[in-house]
């Protein structure tokens, strides 16, 4: 099984969109039962609160439910039990590092890393734009996807 966590600075726009798009790829695959795929922040400020409602909205819309999703905060646990920590972003990674007291293994990665045209991913809570950061997202989620799995699902 691969254990994947998406990471954010507040694990309610970025990381829970990627968790769940990553989920509706990997379904949609038919490859579930081989992933474990959550998602988490850095920080502390949102840990309890439900998916932002930009980001709910938008998934909704493509079909994509984020019910039950609480943020939660990334611990040095999470570095030993998941292959793949995902960062959205640079100093998401730098965060991740902190937390994780290194990389050691290898498993820290920003998401757009997987494509052709690495870069961060804009944080909707700041630009309000959350259809280009759901790009971005597909864009990363799709490519790992397709490096896991050697197939890439049809949008």
């Amino acid at each position: 099984m691969v254990k994947i966590l998406f990471v954010c600075h507040g694990n309610i726009c970025r990381s829970p969109m990627a968790e769940f798009v990553f989920k509706d790829i990997i379904d949609r695959l038919h490859r579930s039962s081989q992933f474990q795929i959550a998602s988490a922040a850095t920080s502390t400020e949102e840990i309890g609160n439900p998916v932002h409602y930009g980001t709910r909205d938008l998934l909704r819309r493509k079909g994509i439910s984020t019910a039950g999703k609480y943020a939660r905060q990334m611990t040095r646990r999470d570095y030993q039990e998941y292959d793949y920590l995902i960062g959205m972003d640079q100093w998401n990674i730098r965060n991740m590092l902190r937390i994780a007291g290194g990389d050691s293994d290898g498993k820290i990665f920003k998401l757009l890393d997987f494509t052709d045209h690495p870069r961060d991913i804009a944080d909707p809570w700041y630009t309000g734009d959350f259809e280009t950061t759901y790009a971005d997202v597909l864009e990363g989620c799709l490519a790992l996807a397709e490096r896991l799995t050697g197939e890439r699902p049809k949008s």
